[in-house]
């Protein structure tokens, strides 16, 4: 009765059921593994933002590379802005998805190192934004600002090309190398993404604090995809008995209309 399993139908059927098998089992597994990124990440996140501000020189120094652990941690300096020297980043955006500039503001420190400060983000004057925007000053003389530490942007992390030949003090990325070049100063590794003082007038608007990554999806697509493989073996079961039915019907009908008519 089951002959037709044999069928080149069949046969090419059964095959793609058990690569889907296997298949769909590993995409699961694959899911959980982001569930479980997804997860320490959040966590690491919440513990960086409620721990106490330290120091900044604590956690950074000269060429140092921010690391995953060191990311969002609240941080505390003393010193004063450098006006002078401040640039912006092109094509950010806030939280209405405007496109617009960072401000990017050197904070040279009491001991005379410079730590970069994204005080937030401004609006462009126009679509060209070749122009240097108005910016609006920061608290002047000595003080101190407290912000997230973040790890130096790069083309490789972020996706964004860092073009030349762009209007004068403007940039793509923030970078304390290519900072510290610029500056002719030693700059502290990465920067910090200033959440106080609160600047006068909300402007610049500060940088909005992450957001969890939604790892229960993940978590959600793994059980999706474990039933799904498990519905293969279960559907190719179905679909076998149904064909033996219907050719198991067809057979009875053929018999019954080649059997004589009796009077």
């Amino acid at each position: 009765m089951y002959r037709f399993l044999l069928s080149r139908q069949w046969v090419i059927l059964t095959l793609v059921a058990l690569l889907l098998i296997p298949t769909m089992i590993r995409l699961g597994f694959w899911q959980m593994h982001r569930y479980e990124e997804r997860t320490a990440r959040n966590q690491l996140v919440s513990e960086a933002l409620t721990a106490e501000p330290v120091p900044v020189e604590r956690l950074t120094s000269p060429g140092h590379t921010v690391t995953s652990g060191e990311r969002y941690r609240r941080v505390t300096a003393t010193g004063h802005f450098d006006t002078d020297r401040e640039v912006v980043v092109r094509r950010r955006v806030n939280a209405d998805e405007e496109v617009g500039f960072h401000v990017l503001t050197p904070f040279v420190l009491t001991d005379g190192k410079v730590l970069l400060v994204n005080r937030g983000w401004i609006p462009a004057d126009g679509p060209s934004q070749t122009a240097f925007p108005e910016v609006p000053a920061p608290p002047a003389g000595r003080i101190t600002v407290t912000g997230r530490l973040m790890p130096d942007e790069t083309t490789a992390a972020s996706g964004i090309k860092n073009l030349q030949g762009l209007p004068d003090r403007q940039v793509m990325l923030i970078n304390s190398e290519q900072q510290a070049e610029r500056l002719g100063a030693q700059v502290l590794g990465g920067y910090v993404a200033q959440t106080a003082p609160e600047p006068r007038g909300d402007t610049p608007e500060l940088i909005g604090r992450p957001g969890d990554e939604d790892a229960a999806l993940n978590y959600a697509y793994a059980v999706q995809w474990w039933l799904f493989s498990a519905c293969v073996p279960v559907g190719w079961v179905i679909l076998a008995r149904r064909e033996r039915r219907d050719r198991a019907e067809a057979a009875r009908q053929e018999t019954e209309r080649s059997q004589p008519a009796t009077v």
